[in-house]
């Protein structure tokens, strides 16, 4: 009989106020607002009825808060889990890339260019290092991240290219799940309130 492979449960940070107003945020390290506050601590009775073999969080305050709130504050700091490098554009919001110039009109993070910052190819190895962690684990593994991230993660367990992040909407604090169906992995759960 094949051992079942452990599910992965993705949780994006809590808001913030840059994610409020639609500013791309990676690298500057950016708190919780009181919303994201309160809406990790509603994570945590859902959180707290699950077994988890490991729980792994980006190193960015804002995850870690999420983390901490949600009843794990000792999470381990993966540094894989960093959201995704966005370069010259680290604070801008789309509006303000899409009106830089014509050849900037229909730009999307997911289409770029990100001058100075990481390709979706270097976010999904990254993802791929994540997930011969989770697969190693004996359980199911918790995992504090951001959007961008979880979605090239997400998109990366189930093989369908870290680019196809693109059409996994994900929202601040809340809750998806990467299964296993027949030992191929597959979304259970995606973008679910606490």
């Amino acid at each position: 009989m094949r051992s079942v492979k452990p599910d992965a449960w993705l949780i994006r940070h809590g808001e913030t106020e840059w994610a409020a107003t639609g500013r791309h945020t990676s690298r500057t390290d950016v708190p919780l607002t009181a919303k994201g506050e309160a809406a990790a601590r509603a994570l945590a009775p859902v959180l707290a009825a699950h077994d988890f073999a490991l729980v792994l969080t980006s190193p960015a305050t804002r995850a870690r808060e999420t983390a901490r709130l949600a009843g794990f504050p000792d999470a381990d700091i993966d540094p894989d889990l960093v959201e995704w490098d966005y370069g010259d554009i680290e604070g801008l919001t789309t509006a303000e890339i899409c009106e830089r110039g014509p050849e900037w009109h229909d730009w999307t993070v997911w289409r770029g260019p990100l001058p100075g910052g990481e390709t979706v190819a270097q976010v999904g190895i990254r993802a791929a290092r994540v997930w011969a962690k989770v697969e190693a684990a004996p359980g199911d593994v918790l995992v504090f991240g951001h959007g961008h991230q979880l979605r090239i993660l997400a998109a990366t367990a189930i093989e369908i290219g870290p680019e196809s992040g693109s059409r996994l909407l994900l929202d601040p604090a809340r809750l998806s799940i990467v299964g296993t169906e027949h030992e191929v992995r597959a979304l259970r759960v995606w973008n679910r309130d606490a």
